[in-house]
C-alpha cells in the first residue's frame, strides 16, 4: 500500500508550478502499462499521444496564466455505460460493440469543460447488471489488491483503475450499490448521489428510477470535488432536480460530539466476522469521542432485496427492448422480423442480461403485473418513507457488503448468492437518498468499507462524516504498491 496526493492537491500543485501535468500523465500511463494486462480495468483507452498532447497544452495554458478549470490536468476514467463521442460506448455488451455515440453525456461535457483529461472507458458487468464485474463481454476485471478476487460491480473497472493509479478520478454508476460495493472492495470512495442531483442524460439505462451516475475517487474530498462539477440541474434530463450544485467540497469535517448515528438491525446482521468486527470498532471509536449512537429496527427492510430486484428487472426488460438489431452493431440475418430480432439479441446479450430481461418480462406480464411489479412499487414507497423519516433525525451507518471480495468464479453461477451481495446497498436506491462508501481497514490484504446514508440532498453531511473517518483510519489516497 502506498499513499498518493489527493486530486485537489494535485490541481493546486499544477497551478503553483510544483507539479507538471505532462509528468503526471506519464506516471499514470506507466501505472496502466504495469497493471492493465493483469487487471483489465479498461475496455478502451485513449491514445497515449493524444493524452500527452492534451497535458502539454494544459501545461502551456497554466504557464501563460490563462484561466483553467477546476479539474485541470486530472486524469479521469469513465464507466463504459456513459456516452462519449470520442471513444466507444459498449456497456460491456457485444450488442453495442463498437458503438460510438454521436454526443457526450452531460457529465462528460462538464468534465471536459473543467479541463479534465479522459483516459479511457472502464469495464463493468454487462449493462451494469452484476456485482462482481465478471459478467462483461470483454472479460472480468480483477481486484488489484488480490488478483484472484473480484473488485465488486458493476463499476469494478472504475474502482480498479483508481486503486492501481490508472486514474485520479472516475465516474461510475450506482443502481443498487454498483459504485459503493467496488469502493468497499478496492479501498476507494464511492458516492451514490440523491436521485436527480446528477444528470442521467447519456447514461445507458438499466433501471431508470434507481440509477445515478456516481463520483468515485481515492479520498472523500476528491469525491466532493467531482460531485460539485457533475451535479446540478440539466434540462436534458426529465428527472433532474432543479437545484444548483451543493458545494460539498467545502464541507467541514464533522465533530463526533455533534453526530447522531442510527444503526438498523436489518442492515448490520449477517455480515462476515472480519467485516462485522471492523464496523463495530469504528462505531465504538465514534461513540468514545462523543457521537450519539441509536439503534432501530425496520422490519420492512427484509423486503428490500426482492423489491429492488423486481423493479430493476422490470425496468431492464423495458429499457433493453430498444436493442432490436436495427440501430446498433449486432444484427440478425433472418428474413423473418421476429427471428431477426431474436437472433440479434441471442448473439448480443450475455447470460445474466437474458435472465434479468426474462424475469422482468414475467413481472410485467398480464396476470402477474399486480402481484409482482405493482406490489414491489408499493413496498418501495413504504421503505422510502421510513428511510427519509429516519434520516431526518440521523445518519444511518452500515456495512457495505456482507462478505469479503469473492474469488473469481465463486458467485456468478448462483444468482441468489450474487444478488445477496447487494443486501445493504439497495436501500438507498429504493429511497432515492445519498449514500457514501469508504474504506475503514483491511483483513489481510482485502479492503473493508463502511456505508453512510443521509437524507435527500444531504451529501455535505456524508462528506463531513467521511472526512472524520479518514482522520481516524488514515485511509486517504491509498493505492496498491
Amino acid at each position: 500500500m502506498r499513499k498518493v496526493k489527493q486530486s485537489w492537491e494535485l490541481v493546486e500543485d499544477f497551478m503553483n508550478g510544483i507539479e507538471d501535468p505532462v509528468e503526471h500523465i506519464y506516471r499514470v500511463l506507466d501505472s496502466i502499462n504495469r497493471w492493465e494486462s493483469m487487471v483489465n480495468a479498461y475496455i478502451s483507452l485513449e491514445s497515449p499521444d493524444i493524452l500527452i498532447e492534451k497535458a502539454e497544452e494544459i501545461s502551456r495554458r497554466i504557464r501563460r496564466g490563462e484561466r483553467v478549470g477546476r479539474l485541470v490536468g486530472l486524469i479521469v476514467s469513465v464507466k463504459d455505460n456513459i456516452c462519449t463521442s470520442f471513444l466507444p460506448t459498449t456497456a460491456a455488451s457485444k450488442i453495442l460493440d463498437p458503438y460510438i455515440p454521436p454526443y457526450d453525456a452531460t457529465v462528460v461535457e462538464r468534465l471536459l469543460r473543467e479541463d479534465a483529461i479522459i483516459v479511457g472507458k472502464t469495464n463493468l458487468d454487462e449493462f451494469a447488471m452484476g456485482s462482481t464485474t465478471e459478467l462483461s463481454s470483454f472479460g472480468p476485471t480483477r481486484n488489484p489488491w488480490d488478483l484472484d478476487r473480484v473488485p465488486g460491480g458493476s463499476s469494478g473497472g472504475s474502482a480498479a483503475s483508481l486503486s492501481y493509479g490508472g486514474a485520479d478520478l472516475s465516474l461510475g454508476s450506482d443502481t443498487g450499490g454498483s459504485a459503493r460495493l467496488p469502493a468497499a472492495y478496492t479501498a476507494t470512495v464511492g458516492l451514490k448521489p440523491t436521485y436527480g442531483l446528477v444528470s442521467r442524460y447519456g447514461l445507458i439505462p438499466y433501471g431508470n428510477s434507481l440509477e445515478q451516475i456516481s463520483p468515485m475517487a481515492r479520498s472523500v474530498k476528491d469525491v466532493a470535488l467531482l460531485l460539485d462539477i457533475i451535479g446540478g440541474f440539466d434540462p436534458l434530463d426529465a428527472t433532474s432536480l432543479n437545484v444548483d450544485s451543493l458545494n460539498t467540497f467545502n464541507s467541514i469535517k464533522a465533530d463526533a460530539r455533534d453526530l447522531k448515528i442510527c444503526i438498523l438491525k436489518e442492515m448490520v446482521e449477517g455480515a462476515d466476522s472480519p467485516i462485522n468486527s471492523m464496523f463495530w470498532k469504528i462505531i465504538e471509536k465514534l461513540e468514545s469521542e462523543g457521537a450519539n449512537i441509536e439503534y432501530y429496527s425496520l422490519p420492512i427492510l427484509s423486503k428490500a432485496l426482492p423489491t429492488y430486484y423486481t423493479i430493476a428487472f422490470a425496468e431492464a426488460a423495458s429499457n433493453l427492448a430498444r436493442y432490436a438489431g436495427i440501430f446498433y452493431p449486432t444484427k440478425g440475418s433472418s428474413s423473418s422480423w421476429e427471428e431477426y430480432i431474436g437472433e440479434s439479441r441471442f448473439k448480443g446479450f450475455g447470460r445474466e442480461v437474458k435472465r434479468r430481461i426474462m424475469l422482468g418480462v414475467y413481472a410485467l406480464s398480464e396476470g402477474y403485473r399486480d402481484e409482482y411489479y405493482v406490489a414491489a412499487t408499493k413496498v418501495r414507497r413504504v421503505i422510502r418513507d421510513e428511510i427519509v423519516k429516519l434520516t431526518s433525525k440521523c445518519i444511518i451507518a452500515s456495512q457495505v457488503s456482507p462478505i469479503l471480495p469473492p474469488r473469481l468464479g465463486e458467485r456468478i453461477d448462483d444468482p441468489l448468492k450474487l444478488y445477496y451481495m447487494d443486501m445493504y446497498t439497495v436501500v438507498a436506491n429504493l429511497a432515492g437518498v445519498p449514500a457514501l462508501a469508504q474504506p475503514i481497514g483491511f483483513h489481510g490484504d482485502l479492503p473493508i468499507g463502511i456505508q453512510w446514508i443521509g437524507g435527500p440532498l444531504e451529501e455535505s453531511k456524508l462528506i463531513s462524516i467521511g472526512l472524520l473517518i479518514e482522520d481516524i483510519t488514515g485511509l486517504r489516497g491509498v493505492i496498491v504498491d
